[in-house]
């Protein structure tokens, strides 16, 4: 009787096995275009000094919500400071924008050639239900294996993480454009990249900027359980002081997390709010 299990396992385990001896140049040069990328924006955020970023989260706060928040804002961003972990939350940020950026850049086009067409809409579902229900951390093993350990890894299996929501309320968005203003934009003898660009893509943008706000916070989980593979930040914080019984700095990091997450999460939505209420 044939052993499927021991099939598939041998048939994963030899695909890596080949990949490894085989791609290990391209395999490097991702490395170092990851890590390139990593360094550049850490090294910007990093060059500028504390305070000039917190101030600007502050006026964000309080020009797209209000004043309790940009409060709130102020003194949470200040707090990561002053417990010392300002490198680190810097280098969380780092790793969740560069790694959604990248999403994005490959989500949104795609999930606008899927919003024009219904063709492959279910086997996309069936992807993206794979990749969204697949226990996160299993992203970093081929990462490790391929890879290695540090940043490269975190943001490749922070990238894929972050995909998926950003690609569904992507095609949403576009498939979901009411049908009179496409007529309308049809009798005034509009092309269809002209309809694209000046009709479906505006009504979709308010469910573009939710699936913004969704792959950033499904980064930021991400992020932090990529501390296991030494991706630096909070997440490797919080690793290494539950590795070495640190109460103290695990709630440290973790407060931090959630300053940062609240943050980015509030100013977000708030933009998709706005982009909803002006389509209005």
């Amino acid at each position: 009787m044939i052993d499927f299990t021991g099939v598939f396992d041998s048939f994963v385990d030899n695909s890596l096995g080949w990949l490894t001896d085989h791609a290990v140049d391209a395999f490097n040069s991702l490395s170092f275009s990851l890590s390139f990328t990593f360094k550049g924006l850490n090294g910007l955020l990093m060059f500028m000094p504390w305070w000039v970023l917190v101030l600007v989260a502050a006026i964000a706060g309080w020009l797209l919500i209000g004043r309790v928040f940009a409060v709130s804002a102020l003194v949470g961003l200040w707090l990561c400071q002053a417990m010392g972990l300002w490198p680190e939350t810097i280098s969380t940020l780092t790793l969740v924008f560069s790694s959604t950026l990248l999403a994005l850049a490959v989500a949104i086009p795609v999930g606008v050639a899927l919003g024009l067409t219904t063709r492959f809409v279910k086997s996309f579902d069936v992807a993206l239900d794979f990749i969204q229900t697949m226990p996160p951390y299993i992203y970093l093993l081929p990462g490790i294996a391929l890879l290695g350990y540090g940043p490269p890894t975190a943001m490749w299996a922070t990238w894929i993480v972050a995909i998926p929501p950003a690609l569904r309320l992507t095609a949403h968005g576009v498939r979901m454009t009411p049908p009179q203003f496409n007529e309308l934009g049809m009798a005034v003898g509009m092309t269809q990249r002209q309809l694209l660009f000046k009709i479906r893509i505006p009504f979709a943008l308010s469910s573009i900027l939710t699936g913004i706000n969704q792959s950033l916070m499904l980064s930021f989980g991400m992020v932090v359980i990529a501390g296991i593979a030494g991706s630096g930040g909070l997440g490797q914080a919080i690793y290494d002081a539950v590795r070495m019984l640190k109460m103290d700095k695990a709630v440290n990091a973790g407060i931090a997390i959630v300053v940062v997450t609240i943050v980015l999460d509030r100013l977000t939505q708030r933009m998709g709010q706005r982009r909803r209420g002006g389509a209005r």
